[in-house]
């Protein structure tokens, strides 16, 4: 098998996040203080890749090249492949296929988390050698993915995108591992109604001219971070397997269970309860910090109560006389008090807000 190459598609218009993806790219968003892209370019260098291509569109593409750069700082080299529009996962795989040439090659959603990485998937599929290996998670609601149909030999025999009747659960994960042969079937299908080039049509292309496709269904977790309640959960996930590390200062506050503090954060008469992290340069004084809350850099707490929400950089929260709670601020976000104020607060906030509660 020829070098294994990586693909990471982190195009689209990220409409499930917006207002944050007004001003950001989806893919840009942190879970656990860490962009969404950078635990996919990770799990590929750990897997062995070193070569990755990262499709980019034309809103966001600046965002992502400015941020992630030539891939240097994790150990890989980056190529950006510019696609104008968003028309499918299979029209991504053509967009790349000058970049991909006839190396196999591992395609990743750029904001999709897996647990564990990918090094032991990468494994079986050197070893295996099938034409495509596709990962399946048993889902609640599969009509709202790709649904694959297996026989009694573990085979492939059928998939649909988004059916209105599934035959299974098992829904495809958004990591899938081809061979070069995948450009050819993505060319020989067409368009679905809603205009798309189906990545599940092409693989769909390859069971139906007797490739061999082989399915593995992940026990760990999945996540597609492509909506708020997902972020929360994906954030959650990720935290629970924190190391704790205390870097920063603290002054008269207690930190109780795995909680980063990350060097020139401060903390004054401030209670964190894990896990959490807090980023570098934040400053949280008379206030309480409970699990599951990412605290990004620069963010300033005061009087507050926060849980299981996500604060990105530069964003402030000052005297809330009530919790607030499965939140996620843009950057830069200000939240105060006004006059009159409600007891329990859920915000979802784009970058540059002002909010002034009532």
């Amino acid at each position: 098998m020829n070098e294994l190459r990586g693909l990471i598609l982190s195009g689209g218009k990220g409409t499930r996040l917006r207002p944050i993806t007004h001003t950001s790219a989806k893919q840009l968003v942190p879970v656990a203080n860490k962009p969404v892209l950078f635990y996919g370019i990770e799990a590929m260098a750990s897997a062995g890749i070193r070569q990755i291509g990262i499709i980019i569109a034309p809103e966001t593409g600046d965002e992502i090249r400015e941020v992630a750069g030539d891939g240097s700082q994790f150990g890989v080299e980056i190529t950006y492949i510019p696609q104008a529009e968003p028309l499918g996962l299979a029209h991504a795989v053509l967009t790349a296929e000058p970049f991909l040439g006839d190396h196999p090659f591992v395609m990743y959603l750029g904001d999709n988390l897996l647990q564990g990485g990918i090094e032991d998937l990468v494994s079986a599929f050197r070893a295996n050698e099938p034409d495509a290996l596709i990962l399946l998670t048993q889902v609640d609601d599969p009509e709202n993915y790709g649904v694959a149909e297996l026989d009694g030999d573990n085979t492939v025999t059928r998939l649909v995108e988004k059916p209105k009747e599934p035959a299974t659960d098992l829904a495809l994960v958004g990591v899938y591992m081809f061979t070069p042969g995948i450009h050819d079937a993505a060319r020989a299908i067409e368009p679905s109604p809603r205009g798309e080039l189906e990545i599940t049509d092409a693989i769909q292309h390859l069971v139906d001219t007797g490739q061999r496709v082989e399915p593995h269904v992940v026990r760990g977790w999945w996540k597609d971070t492509g909506r708020l309640d997902d972020m929360l959960e994906a954030n959650r996930l990720i935290l629970d397997a924190l190391e704790p590390r205390i870097d920063g200062d603290l002054v008269d506050s207690t930190v109780e269970g795995r909680v980063i503090v990350e060097e020139g954060a401060t903390l004054i008469r401030a209670t964190v309860r894990g896990p959490a992290v807090i980023g570098a340069g934040a400053r949280l004084t008379d206030c309480y910090i409970g699990p599951y809350t990412a605290i990004d850099a620069d963010v300033e707490i005061q009087n507050a109560e926060i849980e299981h929400s996500i604060l990105l950089a530069g964003s402030s929260v000052r005297n809330l006389d009530g919790r607030m709670e499965s939140s996620l601020l843009g950057r830069n976000v200000r939240i105060h008090p006004a006059p009159r104020q409600p007891r329990a607060f859920r915000f979802m906030v784009g970058d540059n807000s002002e909010i002034g509660i009532l």
